[in-house]
């Protein structure tokens, strides 16, 4: 049983609303965390800042006239950096970049790549090749973004015969 709360008490606690926590209202969130297996919390405000970034500035280069040389010259490099980073499937459109969100980074974050490559299994066992050092990379960091280029270079590296298995394995697809 719980006492009964006192003036002051109800005082302070009358403007508090215990059903809508403003902290709690992360369960999107907490989503993308688990299924990308991130587990720094700032990874994720840092992808979710870049992709509204990227959603503000193609509003702001939508508002220009059409038929201004700029806004095309924008539009153009705008996509062709998205589409290099693998954020968008095709340089078509502006439209596409309102897709652009915090788990399009998180897709091209290198044990994501790994999964897609198949040269792991799952993202647990793709963190963990990556922070043994299985994977030659210049940093083992799972936070590492990758473009398509990239994405097509990944080569397994130092270390005993699962990493010889997982070599095996990419060179053979």
């Amino acid at each position: 049983m719980v006492r009964k709360l006192k003036f002051h008490e109800t005082k302070l606690l009358k403007k508090v609303d215990f059903i809508n926590w403003e902290v709690d209202n992360n369960l999107h969130e907490l989503k993308v965390l688990r299924r990308y297996r991130i587990e720094k919390r700032e990874d994720y405000t840092r992808y979710n800042k870049l992709s509204r970034n990227v959603r503000d500035l193609a509003v702001k280069i939508k508002d220009l006239n059409e038929k201004d040389p700029f806004r095309v010259t924008c539009t153009q490099q705008l996509l062709e950096k998205l589409y290099a980073l693998g954020l968008i499937p095709t340089k078509q459109s502006l439209a596409l970049t309102e897709k652009v969100t915090a788990s399009s980074f998180c897709r091209r974050r290198l044990p994501s790549i790994m999964v897609k490559l198949r040269m792991a299994q799952n993202l647990k066992t793709a963190i963990t090749f990556i922070e043994q050092g299985r994977i030659l990379m210049l940093a083992w960091r799972p936070s590492l973004r990758f473009s398509w280029f990239l994405s097509g270079h990944l080569p397994a590296g130092r270390g005993g015969r699962r990493g010889a298995a997982v070599l095996a394995g990419w060179l053979s697809s």
